[in-house]
C-alpha cells in the first residue's frame, strides 16, 4: 500500500510592501507608546504610520497582539545592546555602555512598564526576556568583577534592581524634569565601582523642592484619572 508523504507549509513570508507596512505599524506604536502609554487606538497607530486601518488590522486583529509585538522589538533592543557592551574591549565602559543605555530606554519610554504591566498574564514572554539578556548581562558583570572595576559582591539581580531605581525615579520626575535620572544613574555607577575607575561627575542639579513638590502634585493627579 503506498502512503502519501505529508510536508509541513513552510510559513509564508511577507511580501516586501507587506513587511514595509507591518514595521512602520510598529515603529509608530512603540513611538506612541512612549509619548502617551498605551492610551492609544489603533487608528492613532493607522494615522502615526501612514496606513489605512484596515492595513493594522489584517496585520494584529487586537491592540494586544500589537503589544505582544512591541515587547518583542524591545527585548530584541536589550539584548542587542548587551551584545554591543560586550564587544566593548573595557569591561568597565562596557558596563556603563549597557547601564546608560537601559537607563535611558526606561527612563524616556513611558510606554515600557505598561507594556510589561499588560502582559503580565503572558509568563512565556517573561521567560524569553529573561533568557534572551539575562546570560549577557550576567556576563557583562563577571567580566567587571573579574577586572577589578565592580565591588566583588555586586549581583547581576542587583544591576536590574539598580535599572529600575532610575527607572523610579525618571518616572516620579519626568513631568517636571526629564533629566535628572542622569544624576540617579550617576550615583548608582559610583556605588558599584571600585577605586580602579574614577567617580562620575553629578552633571545634573538636584530636583529643586519646588520641583519635588510638583512632581508630587504631578504623579497625584495621573493616579485620579
Amino acid at each position: 500500500m503506498n502512503h502519501a508523504t505529508t510536508t509541513a507549509t513552510p510559513p509564508r513570508r511577507l511580501r516586501a510592501d507587506a513587511a514595509r507596512n507591518q514595521q512602520r505599524i510598529v515603529e509608530a506604536a512603540r513611538e506612541l507608546f512612549a509619548d502617551h502609554g498605551l492610551e492609544i487606538t489603533l487608528d492613532d497607530v493607522a494615522e502615526r504610520a501612514g496606513v489605512g486601518v484596515g492595513t493594522v488590522y489584517r496585520r494584529f486583529a487586537n491592540k494586544k497582539e500589537l503589544i505582544a509585538e512591541v515587547f518583542d522589538q524591545h527585548v530584541k533592543d536589550f539584548a542587542d545592546a548587551a551584545e554591543d557592551a560586550l564587544s566593548n574591549p573595557d569591561a568597565w565602559l562596557g558596563l556603563v555602555e549597557f547601564f546608560e543605555s537601559a537607563c535611558k530606554h526606561l527612563a524616556t519610554n513611558r510606554g515600557f512598564g505598561e507594556v510589561m504591566l499588560e502582559l503580565e498574564e503572558d509568563p512565556a514572554r517573561f521567560v524569553e526576556l529573561r533568557d534572551r539578556i539575562h546570560p549577557s548581562i550576567s556576563a557583562i558583570i563577571d567580566r567587571a568583577r573579574d577586572a577589578g572595576v565592580v565591588d566583588a559582591d555586586i549581583a547581576t539581580s542587583d544591576f536590574f534592581a539598580l535599572i529600575h531605581m532610575v527607572s523610579a525615579i525618571a518616572e516620579f520626575a519626568g513631568p517636571i524634569n526629564s533629566e535628572v535620572w542622569q544624576r540617579y544613574m550617576a550615583f548608582a555607577l559610583n556605588g558599584v565601582r571600585t577605586d580602579a575607575v574614577p567617580r562620575r561627575p553629578l552633571l545634573v542639579a538636584p530636583l529643586t523642592n519646588e520641583e519635588v513638590e510638583q512632581a508630587k502634585a504631578a504623579g497625584c493627579l495621573g493616579r485620579r484619572r
